[in-house]
């Protein structure tokens, strides 16, 4: 009973979205299997085929799962917060209210007929200011004022735990810059059509801006030019895996040295941290090719670079013929997604990003009572207490590398819900008329909030997911877990099912998340939270070799006709699956062992069968072509329908489950099994 607030909290939020239906609860079901499918032959197709068939891509999304049935519903119940506070909004000047900051936001990016009439004025002021650049250290000046809103022009820049001194900020500086989704697509004979798109699309986007139609073609071929130098520079996704070769630390002076002719001075001193102690310098060769490039390219170059990406970047905040353009190729060409979301939901998404804990508070306060904490803490006890008995006792690792592991792992805490204190964003100036600069605003607050925090002590309170969230992290720098309250909901968590089910989708997740504290990156950081090295040579060997079979495995894996899932980038998420489905099924086998009268078939299906099934269900996914080749270059994660299965086939436990024998096309030889945690 302790989680029927989220029931309730659907309908009372369905009274105020009287224009569409709220979604139906997008919970574990034997409904949704296609029992006609043999599970020894096809286990996610048996677990999910049902609703594969009756689920299609919407229109408005590029990829459809149970995670995005979540979203979608979770998404509405904020519509319903934000056009509550949008009414009341106007008559309240108190920026110290959530509501009315959120609200006047909300009005902002709603009012079309204002964003209409505004056409581009808005970036009048930074087009000038672009025009007017003499030399490269006015650039830069201009290029350190435009990171505090948009810190990846050209670079990346921003501030964070000191990877190696977790208890102090430090400033970053990493390779960024890229128009296009990963440096694959500037290079890639694969991405050429893609390319060409780009190019079509800047060139547009210029034309409409008021640029004659050589002007902007040039415009656009000299932009991707550009970014086709950052990404040759540019490290792969899965180099940009290895915390200890990203991180490079140097004083200013010694930056300067590396890169001679680029004024860091004028940045700095324009980004508000004239003299940082030192800096976090992720890929030094990428910031050699800046600047090369400050050498071989012509200052019009760099000019037209940040002209182009400003329009590009502020699309979406602009007139609907601007932002029609973006979507067209960042949603359509990109990702298949024929239409857009809704204008109420691309703001909801907008808001989110910029005043996120503004919308958490409202959030909470609507859904997520204190009750909710207690059961989802029991729940994380009782996976911490599996995974804790495993180090101790994991056969492989020496005696030495398992008391750093325990001591890691006590020192291991947890989040859950919501921030105890919730940001203030009172000083944010929000307007209802002035969408661009609410955004801009709010970005720019965040970064001085951040910058102004360098060398200072790390504040182990805060967040870096909003409560509404429908997700969960694990963060290495600060040992802990956390758990936003958007995401215990069905499928994930849901109050009215076994324990069974529970396990195989909110336990599942609770152990990948400890996990990732042990995978191929997580392992390298200490109790501290400090990268360091800690594991004896033979164990550090011990558990490359582990972890190949599952490289090995999820390689194997054909996502689209000769396109493979890269099991080197989704090492670290494939580690944590394992783990998180083989600690959870103990878990559950402690609470079946501890009341036995919840060990009953239900729905035909024994606890363990809806473990697993209920695991499957928890990635059914339907995909657009495009967005899926999208993710096989970027995400770490590997597709759904290869989570679905891959942890499955690794442990016996599934097979006895299913009575599934050698021969059978799910089964996996047990010399090719994966085993580390």
């Amino acid at each position: 009973m302790k989680f029927r607030f989220l029931l309730v909290a659907v309908c009372a939020a369905a009274t105020l979205v009287a224009d569409e239906a709220m979604p139906k609860v997008p919970r574990f079901s034997v409904e949704n299997m296609d029992k006609s499918v043999d599970p020894a032959t096809d286990f996610y197709r048996f677990a999910t085929g049902t609703w594969l068939k009756n689920n299609p891509v919407p229109a408005d999304k590029s990829r459809w799962a149970g995670f995005d049935e979540l979203q979608d519903r979770n998404w509405k119940l904020i519509r319903g917060l934000l056009e509550t506070t949008a009414k009341d909004a106007p008559k309240s000047s108190n920026r110290s209210d959530p509501a009315t900051q959120v609200g006047n936001f909300y009005l902002s990016a709603t009012d079309t007929n204002r964003l209409e009439k505004l056409g581009f004025k808005p970036l009048d002021k930074e087009l000038k200011r672009i025009a007017a650049i003499k030399d490269l250290k006015q650039l830069f000046r201009l290029l350190g004022e435009e990171h505090l809103s948009n810190p990846g022009l050209i670079f990346g820049s921003g501030v964070s735990p000191d990877a190696k001194n977790s208890s102090i900020y430090a400033f970053d500086l990493s390779q960024a810059g890229l128009g296009l989704p990963d440096r694959d697509y500037y290079m890639a004979d694969g991405f050429a059509p893609q390319r060409e798109a780009y190019r079509a699309f800047l060139t547009r986007l210029m034309k409409l801006l008021g640029d004659p139609d050589d002007v902007a073609a040039k415009e656009a071929a000299t932009t991707l030019a550009f970014e086709t130098e950052l990404a040759k520079a540019s490290k792969t996704r899965v180099e940009l895996r290895d915390p200890n070769a990203n991180y490079n630390k140097f004083s200013v002076l010694e930056l300067e040295q590396r890169t001679p002719g680029l004024p860091w001075g004028a940045y700095f001193k324009a980004l508000g941290v004239a003299n940082p102690p030192y800096i976090i310098v992720g890929q030094t060769n990428f910031f050699g090719t800046v600047a090369e490039l400050a050498k071989t390219r012509p200052l019009d170059d760099w000019k037209t670079y940040l002209r182009v990406h400003l329009v590009k970047d502020s699309a979406p905040f602009l007139h609907a013929a601007a932002d029609r353009e973006h979507f067209a190729f960042y949603g359509t060409t990109l990702r298949g997604q024929p239409e857009q979301e809704p204008r109420w939901q691309r703001a909801a998404k907008v808001i989110d990003g910029s005043l996120g804990e503004a919308l958490g508070k409202l959030y909470v306060d609507r859904y997520f009572p204190p009750a909710a904490k207690a059961r989802m803490a029991e729940l994380i006890g009782n996976l911490r207490s599996v995974f804790r008995d495993r180090l101790g006792k994991v056969e492989w690792m020496s005696a030495p590398t398992r008391a750093l592991a325990l001591q890691k792992f006590d020192r291991f805490t947890q989040k859950i819900g919501h921030p105890d204190t919730f940001r203030d964003y009172s000083k944010v100036k929000i307007h209802a008329d002035d969408y661009f600069g609410n955004a801009r605003r709010a970005a720019e607050f965040e970064s001085r909030r951040e910058l102004a925090r360098i060398g200072r002590p790390v504040d182990r309170t805060e967040w870096e997911m909003t409560p509404q969230t429908v997700n969960a992290y694990f963060s290495p720098a600060k040992n802990e877990i956390v758990f936003p309250a958007g995401i215990l909901q069905p499928p994930f968590f849901d109050a009215d099912m076994d324990d069974a089910v529970n396990y195989g989708a909110i336990g599942v997740v609770i152990g990948h998340e400890i996990t990732h504290g042990y995978d191929d990156q997580g392992r390298q950081y200490d109790a501290e939270g400090n990268l360091h090295d800690w594991w004896t040579e033979a164990d550090a060997k011990e558990f490359k070799g582990r972890a190949q079979k599952l490289v090995d495995q999820y390689n194997g894996y054909e996502a689209l006709p000769g396109q493979h899932v890269n099991g080197q980038l989704t090492l670290g998420e494939n580690i944590a699956d394992l783990g998180g489905t083989s600690i959870a099924y103990e878990a559950l086998q402690r609470a079946l062992a501890k009341d036995p009268s919840k060990r009953k078939v239900i729905d035909g299906y024994t606890p363990e069968q809806r473990f697993y099934l209920s695991l499957a269900q928890l990635w059914r996914t339907n995909w657009r072509e495009a967005e899926l080749r999208r993710r096989l270059v970027v995400d770490p994660h590997s597709p759904g329908q290869f989570r679905a299965i891959g942890p499955h086939v690794n442990v016996p436990e599934f097979y006895e489950a299913f009575g599934i024998h050698e021969g059978s096309p799910m089964w996996r030889p047990p010399e090719l099994r994966a085993k580390i945690w």
